[in-house]
């Protein structure tokens, strides 16, 4: 069988996009619209692999590059570019990103010095530029903190780390009103995220983990009781809780 060119999906896009015989939502929609579009695509195909399920990832995997379409034809529309230049764009990039594979250098400089070489070219200053703030906060927090740990700017080991996670915890009690308790949890995360950080563990990834657990625990509760969560006591809950934990062997 030969190989599906993307031909027919950019077509596709484009008569959607038609302004005299498109479709009435699509050829409304602007980058800004459709961005919370691709952000759900993409955790679509992330949550297909981490059900290892490959009819699902190939379904979400075409659903994530239509919206690589829609924002090329978007920007082709407006005079900007159009998909070629994507295309051309990320190729050109990778092979900038190996030149030990598709250059005649023996060894590369590795991936974040040429990263770091690229954005000073594009005039970012600082080292912290560059992360995107539409990333999820912990996976933002993780990737500010690693930019900065490039430069210096880390403990040393994980004892302080903790010491100043015990700290934020403290500074939480201790917080007068809504603002400061606001600013203070956000310190305390932050520093959990550190925290795990120094432990080499994502922390997106573990609060994913921690929270499917949890509703696992949760809906083992539901079908065991046989009263109204809120007519028992924290004690019952308790005891329901341990034997959900029991049961599914989690620690």
């Amino acid at each position: 069988m030969d190989r599906q060119s993307i031909d027919p999906l950019l077509e596709i896009m484009r008569r959607l996009r038609d302004p005299d015989d498109g479709c009435e939502w699509d050829k409304v929609q602007t980058f800004r619209t459709i961005a919370p579009y691709t952000i759900e695509e993409a955790y679509e195909v992330a949550d297909a692999i981490n059900r290892d399920d490959m009819v699902s990832l190939k379904d979400e995997l075409g659903d994530l590059l239509l919206q690589v379409v829609f924002h090329s034809q978007i920007a082709a529309d407006a005079g900007a570019f159009v998909f070629d230049d994507v295309v051309t764009s990320i190729c050109e990039k990778m092979i900038r990103r190996h030149p030990h594979i598709f250059g005649e250098e023996d060894k590369s400089p590795g991936w974040e010095q040429i990263k770091a070489d690229e954005r000073a070219q594009s005039g970012q200053t600082s080292a912290l530029d560059g992360v995107a703030i539409a990333l999820p906060a912990l996976l933002r927090a993780q990737k500010i903190q690693k930019r900065a740990a490039r430069v210096g700017f880390d403990w040393p080991d994980k004892a302080p780390v903790k010491e100043k996670l015990l700290e934020e915890l403290d500074e939480v009690e201790a917080a007068r009103n809504d603002t400061e308790v606001h600013e203070e949890i956000g310190d305390l995360l932050f520093s959990a995220v550190n925290l795990a950080r120094h432990y080499g563990v994502d922390a997106e990834r573990a609060l994913s983990d921690a929270t499917a657990k949890f509703t696992r625990r949760f809906n083992t509760i539901e079908v065991n009781i046989t009263k109204n969560m809120q007519d028992m006591s924290l004690d019952e809950l308790e005891e329901q809780w341990q034997k959900a934990k029991a049961s599914q062997d989690v620690g």
